[in-house]
């Protein structure tokens, strides 16, 4: 018995990478990395005000972030991405600088809140920083004032894509 294949389309043939080795993926170590590092990040969470509320509550079972590889962890040294939640104060403006440089690299902020991103309510308040970012470096802002667990959820999910986008053109970190 004669078995007939119809093809549909252009439809190229297997290639001889296919028949020598089947089951074998090929990809570039960085972007391995970056997947890896993706779906395992450890937070030092920094919570200072009313949006740490709402962070906490990301971490509870109806949203629950552990099903996206993110663990809270309290020491900088094994953390690899600060949340700032809430109103960063001058006095506050030094330990945060110290906590974000104990952090190995690679490392990522999310600023969480109005008051981390811009100042919030408190703008041009003589203790009130305008932003974290003018402390260390933001890689992603999470607008709001408290912004709800589903925009922080979205602000990671951005963060992941962020990772894996730096590591295809090149500029990844560590």
């Amino acid at each position: 018995m004669v078995e007939i294949t119809q093809l549909s389309g252009n439809t190229p043939g297997q290639s001889n990478f296919n028949r020598a080795m089947p089951g074998v993926v090929t990809a570039r170590a960085e972007e391995v990395f970056a997947m890896a590092r993706k779906s395992s990040l450890w937070t030092l969470t920094f919570g200072l005000a009313c949006c740490a509320i709402e962070m906490m509550s990301t971490y509870m079972a109806h949203h629950d972030l552990d099903r996206f590889g993110v663990v809270t962890w309290p020491s900088p040294r094994q953390a690899d991405l600060m949340i700032v939640a809430g109103t960063v104060v001058k006095k506050m403006g030094e330990p945060i600088k110290l906590l974000y440089e104990q952090m190995p690299d690679p490392k990522w902020v999310i600023a969480m809140g109005s008051c981390a991103t811009n100042g919030g309510p408190y703008y041009r308040s003589y203790s009130v920083v305008m932003g974290v970012d003018h402390l260390i470096p933001v890689d992603v802002y999470v607008p709001g004032c408290p912004p709800r667990p589903e925009a922080l959820m979205q602000g990671i999910l951005k963060l992941q894509e962020k990772i894996m986008q730096d590591s295809k053109s090149g500029r990844a970190k560590g």
